[in-house]
């Protein structure tokens, strides 16, 4: 790969990574008003027990939510600050990091996923093993799943 299209292969990616954030935050926003909703329909009934038990569930979800979107909107404001229009020479957030057999994105806590035809990792800058692979660089070895793994190629 050339430089330019590392470069362009980091910036595809992410605005994948981004708007994966930004489906979540609909999700997220769109569950809290579901559960919002479902609270402020119970009808009061003889059983008034089960009226409040239900209205506290659909309470409890909605604060869930809640917690849910606020956390995908700190992650997605974070990601801002991350440089990928650069070819690093170790692992930093940003960086994507190409073993044997993995690639890894450190970006954002989004998981696995497929990208392009290929097996990404896209993982948190705060997540134990971007902390791992911080200050890493080719040839350099670091723990995944149990085994230990070379890094072949970092950018």
């Amino acid at each position: 790969m050339t430089i330019d299209e590392k470069i362009s292969f980091k910036s595809n990616l992410k605005f994948f990574c981004i708007s994966l954030i930004e489906q979540r935050i609909l999700s997220s926003r769109q569950a809290m008003i579901r559960a919002q909703q479902a609270a402020n329909s119970e009808e009061k009934s003889s059983a008034g027990d089960k009226y409040e038990t239900s209205r506290a569930m659909n309470q409890r979800d909605r604060d869930m939510f809640a917690r849910q979107l606020d956390a995908n909107q700190q992650e997605l404001a974070l990601t801002a600050l991350i440089d990928c229009n650069k070819v690093n020479k170790t692992a930093e957030p940003g960086s994507v990091i190409i073993s044997k057999n993995n690639c890894f994105f450190i970006f954002a806590g989004l998981g696995k996923t497929n990208f392009e035809g290929k097996e990404v990792f896209i993982i948190s800058p705060g997540a134990p093993l971007s902390k791992q692979l911080f200050k890493k660089k080719c040839g350099d070895s670091f723990l995944f799943n149990k085994e230990t793994v070379q890094i072949k190629e970092i950018f």
